[in-house]
């Protein structure tokens, strides 16, 4: 058995705050999700399973052994009813909803002539008609809620370079990912009246531990190129700066795409 190693959180206080991150049971939504629990915030973990891709304890379970918050509620982004529940849940149980991470998606590699019908709505009916219920789901509820330091509430969507610029071979991924961005700027501008904030996170390469195409030499050699720091990302990079988007350190922030790439979209 190995020694558990407390999971090392960055100083900004979401005590009190109630979080939803979709697709938290593996790689980036695992580590937003321990990362906004260490740092206090009530964390629902919305997944279609509790297995871990990289391996290791569920995450519910690891936060936990952490000393901090969480609980899973199984969803499938591509069900209406389930999503409307889940939310629906989570403010049973917590009160309110102060903040949505929308993470959760899929990826099916295949340029425009390889790329079946079915596997093309499949991909947008996760990636994007998804992050769609999500946010519609949370800004009913968000719209009802007392403001606090003058927002009622927070949505994070991940977002992706390659929503920005091709991704090779790639059609599905990047065009839900582009959407995602301009779905972040309309609902920004749309519900700011209202004290909603709406932001997006777009990481560049992120070595998750999940294996496949993620992995292959030709992928890493040509993220390896295009980023000029000397290291690819981690997991824990995006999850920092969702944190800082999700807190009350981020005013007057909203319709934006942060990048956090390692420089991949300067260079």
């Amino acid at each position: 058995m190995t020694e558990h190693i407390p999971f090392p959180s960055a100083r900004f206080d979401m005590s009190g705050k109630v979080c939803i991150v979709t697709g938290a049971a593996s790689g980036i939504g695992r580590a937003i999700a321990r990362q906004l629990a260490a740092n206090g915030a009530d964390v629902v973990i919305a997944d279609v399973t509790t297995e871990v891709i990289e391996g290791g304890d569920p995450t519910a379970e690891l936060i936990a052994r952490d000393g901090n918050s969480a609980t899973f509620f199984r969803t499938d982004v591509a069900d209406t009813a389930q999503v409307d529940a889940l939310v629906a849940q989570t403010v049973a149980r917590f009160g309110r909803l102060d903040v949505l991470i929308n993470n959760a998606c899929i990826r099916h590699a295949r340029p425009l002539l390889e790329l079946d019908e079915a596997d093309w709505q499949r991909l947008l009916d996760v990636n994007l008609t998804g992050v769609y219920r999500c946010c519609r789901a949370a800004v009913r509820q968000m719209v009802k809620q007392p403001p606090v330091n003058e927002v009622r509430g927070r949505l994070i969507n991940l977002s992706s370079q390659h929503g920005l610029i091709a991704a090779p071979g790639d059609l599905g991924y990047g065009t839900t990912k582009a959407a995602i961005d301009y779905m972040t700027r309309q609902i920004a501008t749309d519900y700011a009246a209202d004290l909603v904030v709406c932001n997006a996170v777009a990481p560049g390469k992120i070595q998750t531990g999940a294996g496949g195409r993620a992995v292959a030499s030709d992928v890493l050699a040509r993220a390896s190129s295009r980023t000029p720091w000397p290291r690819l990302g981690r997991p824990e990079d995006i999850a920092l700066a969702v944190l800082f988007l999700a807190s009350d350190h981020s005013t007057f922030m909203t319709g934006t795409t942060l990048m956090v790439d390692g420089g991949w979209m300067a260079a």
